[in-house]
């Protein structure tokens, strides 16, 4: 979404966009020395959460919602969506018009910017945050059919409820390229597709790394431990059986975002997860009790997280984790093949890297049908 701010220096009002690597920012208007310092920091507040109920409306579609009936949660959502063709007319306009009942967070916080623009009352000013607003609306749009470049870009830092096929399908020809990564990957495709085709060439990696060092899958999940990230593990591990049974990328990457994403609004989205871990932790606290009497673990001291995802950003979390899979992939396969090399004709590091790069093209590109 769009952060807005007031530049005290050159008393500005700026708009700050994050672009997938680092943040960009661009002039709104230039304002005056009579307007309220007040007035303008609510004004960038009240632009910031704008932004903020309209990029909802691209992380949480109505076709993501599980149901569609009257004042369901899809209906909502679609109310939310079609309300943006009264922001524009809302904002533009410079005269006080009779209040209306307001049933979405899209209207309600439009008439919230036009009554600030009121007050502040320059038509010029009006004029300049009705374009911004409009190239706004134009990058959700844009990012919507799958476009992520320019503005749309700030898609790339957000978690979506749902993935465009062609998306995923971008995401799956750029690590075809690089499958570590690439700068590429992180600027020009939405998260959650980039998450599901990073799952597929995750699993390719273990595979293909399980078959050339005879370590257990399990093992080599186990290998891709993060000291600072406890629960990155986790994911993988879940992604790893999952794959392993049969199931499709997709088909495992959502649930874990989509659950996050549940446990971000404050939801638990079904209790089966929670009770499973609520029993694992109950065991930990009796084994506790069990081996070490000496330490104080019990119901109030333990953390039970609610998922194993960032809440706030699970889809980048989640590919954050995936890559670092298939890097710790690359680490096993690398030590186990140098080791076997015989001491008088060793095998290069970049011969190795290309030859694991060739193997997991070819397990992820015999494996499409269980991309999507």
């Amino acid at each position: 979404m769009t952060r807005y701010a007031i530049d005290r220096a050159h008393n500005t009002l700026l708009a700050q966009w994050s672009t997938g690597l680092g943040d960009t920012a661009t002039v709104v208007a230039r304002l005056t020395h009579d307007q309220l310092h007040h007035n303008t920091r609510r004004l960038a507040a009240e632009l910031t959460r704008l932004s903020h109920v309209c990029w909802r409306s691209y992380t949480h579609p109505p076709s993501a919602a599980d149901r569609h009936g009257p004042n369901s949660l899809g209906w909502h959502r679609q109310q939310e969506r079609d309300a943006f063709t009264t922001i524009l007319p809302t904002i533009s306009t410079t005269t006080q018009v009779p209040a209306k009942p307001t049933t979405t967070k899209v209207e309600q916080t439009a008439h919230a910017v036009a009554r600030t623009l009121r007050i502040l009352d320059s038509s010029q000013l009006t004029t300049h945050i009705t374009t911004d607003v409009a190239a706004e609306l134009a990058a959700i749009e844009q990012a919507e059919r799958g476009d992520l470049s320019e503005r749309a870009q700030q898609a790339t830092a957000l978690s979506r409820e749902d993935a465009s096929p062609l998306q995923i399908s971008q995401a799956d020809r750029l690590l075809c390229d690089s499958p570590f990564g690439s700068h590429e990957f992180f600027i020009q495709v939405d998260p959650t597709a980039a998450a599901i085709a990073a799952a597929h060439w995750y699993y390719a990696a273990v595979t293909i790394t399980a078959q050339r060092t005879g370590i257990h899958p399990v093992h080599i999940v186990a290998s891709a431990e993060q000291p600072d990230k406890p629960l990155a593990l986790e994911s993988l591990t879940d992604i790893t059986t999952a794959m392993d049974a049969g199931m499709r990328a997709r088909h495992v990457v959502m649930p874990l975002i989509r659950n996050a994403l549940h446990v971000a609004d404050g939801h638990l989205h079904g209790i089966h997860e929670i009770e499973q871990r609520i029993t694992a932790a109950h065991e930990l606290i009796t084994k506790a009790h069990t081996d070490h009497p000496d330490i104080d673990l019990g119901p109030d001291t333990i953390y039970l997280p609610l998922t194993s995802l960032d809440p706030a950003r699970p889809a980048p979390d989640l590919l954050d984790n995936l890559l670092h899979g298939i890097e710790t992939c690359w680490h096993l396969y690398y030590h186990h093949t140098s080791r076997l090399s015989p001491s008088n004709s060793p095998t290069s590091p970049q011969d190795l890297r290309q030859t694991f790069l060739t193997t997991i093209r070819q397990e992820a590109g015999s494996r499409t049908e269980r991309l999507l």
